[in-house]
């Protein structure tokens, strides 16, 4: 194994073999070993071996990362930038949600949108930008969410409803459906759709997980329509 012994140029996080502890980053003809591990939380590292003494490697974060010589070779190659779009769940401003919610097993699906709502508010998104619009069952949510989608009001929408199991197949019926067509709705319209659907085998495990032991799905799925909202509208907009 080759290890490294400098960070010759640019703006970068490393600034010596110091500086890393134990990571093992793979290439794609090999593994290189670092003796200690890098600082820098938001750092991700690949590697590559080029050939016997050259490694290159990439991260994220700056727009430059110096190069780097491993132990018995002089050359030094510079480090490529790769970027890395990621939504953020603090820049909420000006984005704009609409919650989907299914009426049939309202004690639960009402606990998961004080969830969501909880959960926009902690994280700035104001209740003039959240449209929360209620449909009989889960079965109906694809639906609906599409035609919001389409309406290119949102950034994004969530979708909220309880599917519990009963003694007939018709659970898998509206779970199957609800899922499928929340995931359509998203392709569709070309808005992300947030399934915060929960299926469970009996009521006590819904409750659970709206607002529970098991913490609450809906102020999870807020989280997520909110970083994926800022994904879209900062990164992937057309």
């Amino acid at each position: 194994m080759a290890s490294i012994t400098a960070v010759a140029t640019g703006t970068c996080f490393l600034q010596s073999a110091n500086d890393l502890s134990h990571q093992s980053i793979l290439g794609a003809r090999g593994a290189v070993h670092f003796s200690k591990s890098v600082s820098a939380p938001a750092l991700l590292l690949q590697a590559s071996r080029s050939n016997s003494s050259n490694l290159n490697v990439v991260g994220f974060g700056r727009r430059k990362y110096g190069s780097v010589r491993s132990r018995g070779g002089d050359a030094v190659a510079p480090a490529s930038a790769v970027r890395h779009l990621v939504g953020s769940v603090t820049k909420t401003e000006g984005l704009r949600f609409a919650i989907v919610v299914a009426r049939f097993n309202e004690v639960v699906t009402r606990l998961l949108l004080e969830g969501a709502l909880e959960t926009f508010k902690r994280y700035s998104v104001r209740d003039e930008d959240i449209d929360v619009v209620w449909v009989p069952g889960s079965f109906e949510i694809p639906v609906v969410a599409d035609r919001l989608g389409k309406l290119r009001k949102y950034n994004a929408i969530l979708c909220i409803g309880a599917v519990v199991r009963g003694d007939t197949s018709h659970y898998d019926a509206v779970a199957n459906s609800a899922a499928s067509g929340v995931l359509s709705a998203g392709l569709s319209s070309g808005v992300p759709c947030v399934f915060g659907v929960l299926t469970t085998e009996d009521m006590d495990q819904a409750l659970n997980r709206a607002g529970g032991k098991s913490g609450n799905k809906g102020s999870e799925a807020a989280l997520t329509a909110i970083e994926m909202a800022s994904l879209f509208e900062h990164h992937l907009k057309q």
